[in-house]
């Protein structure tokens, strides 16, 4: 897909936040459009597969353990899929029902998600809030519908481009609200000039057979680092190894994340959702690479007594033995970690 096709993806989608005019705030759209779209993306990938995972479904006992029934359903999926929905309804059978059951069935729908998507949708997207502002406001089948007109399906916008949209929309969201778009998305061609020089000296110790190689972002976003980098170090060596860390504050940009890992083959309990500099989620590990886009112009004062008491404690067996930056400088405290 082309980036003028990305554009005009976009601007459909865009389009939909259009309907909220009047019933939501313009910095609430995003709450209603970005979920929607993981949503949308999640559907195309699993419709296929829906019916064998029904059918393996009902074959397995009640009393199955969770992590087993789990590995057991998303082998149905695929191999790199680690998600799975045990609801009747896709969004093509959702949309031949009757339009004044859409909430109720929207509601199976999300709820039948595996445990690892249920949790973003539920407790970071906060969805079923949204849904039923919805409905509410006589809108849900309206939004649902023009949702159903997209295919979002791997075959048909990559995971990359993926990140393109997504990024076309917060900054959209953004702009209209005020927000900075930045504490959200790095933009790509930025990430690769990073990537590039993090690699650059690197080459031949990526080359080869049996090559493992671990890479960490404190402040993930919407995973964008973190797949650039993947796919970088695949370009030098396709048959390396590369596994995903990160930590993300933010609650719908961890959501996005996450959701990315689990489509993508990587373990999503990788990406930790909280406050790296006072929750570090992956303290004590190591990893072969750090990148990250620290959030600039953001101070830390409300985070400033566990950090220091770190500093204090720990000194330079902790993260902050080399001192810390002024109150203002939050992007300085947190490029110490």
């Amino acid at each position: 897909m082309s980036s003028t096709d990305i554009k005009s993806l976009g601007s459909f989608v865009w389009s939909i936040a259009e309907l909220l005019r009047g019933d939501f705030k313009q910095s609430e759209y995003g709450k209603v459009i970005l979920p929607f779209v993981v949503l949308r993306r999640l559907d195309c990938i699993l419709e296929e597969t829906k019916p064998a995972v029904l059918e393996m479904a009902a074959t397995l006992p009640e009393d199955m353990d969770d992590e087993a029934r789990d590995t057991l359903l998303s082998g149905v999926v695929g191999q790199n899929i680690q998600l799975y929905n045990l609801s009747r309804f896709t969004f093509a059978s959702l949309k031949g029902q009757d339009a004044k059951d859409i909430h109720k069935n929207l509601i199976d729908y999300i709820t039948k998600f595996s445990g690892n998507v249920r949790d973003v949708f539920l407790d970071k997207f906060l969805f079923t809030d949204q849904l039923k502002r919805l409905k509410d406001a006589g809108l849900l089948y309206q939004v649902f519908d023009r949702f159903t007109q997209i295919d979002l399906h791997p075959n048909a916008i990559s995971n990359l481009e993926m990140g393109y949209l997504f990024e076309d929309l917060i900054r959209r969201f953004s702009e209209i609200s005020n927000e900075t778009a930045g504490e959200h998305y790095t933009p790509r061609e930025v990430i690769r000039l990073i990537v590039s020089l993090l690699l650059i000296n690197d080459r031949d110790a990526l080359t080869g057979s049996g090559v493992i190689r671990q890479v960490y972002d404190p402040a993930a976003g919407t995973g964008g680092m973190l797949s650039l980098a993947e796919m970088e170090m695949k370009a030098l060596n396709e048959r390396i190894r590369v596994e995903l860390f990160g930590q993300e504050l933010n609650p719908e940009s961890f959501a996005i994340c996450k959701s990315d890992m689990l489509v993508t083959g990587h373990n999503p309990e990788n990406i930790a959702y909280g406050n790296t500099l006072t929750q570090d989620a992956h303290k004590g590990k190591r990893f072969h690479y750090m990148l990250s886009n620290p959030p600039y112009g953001v101070d830390w004062k409300k985070y400033a007594d566990p950090i220091k008491d770190e500093a204090a404690k720990m000194g330079m067996d902790g993260r902050f033995g080399a001192g810390l930056p002024r109150i203002s400088d939050g992007q300085l405290c947190s490029c110490s970690t």
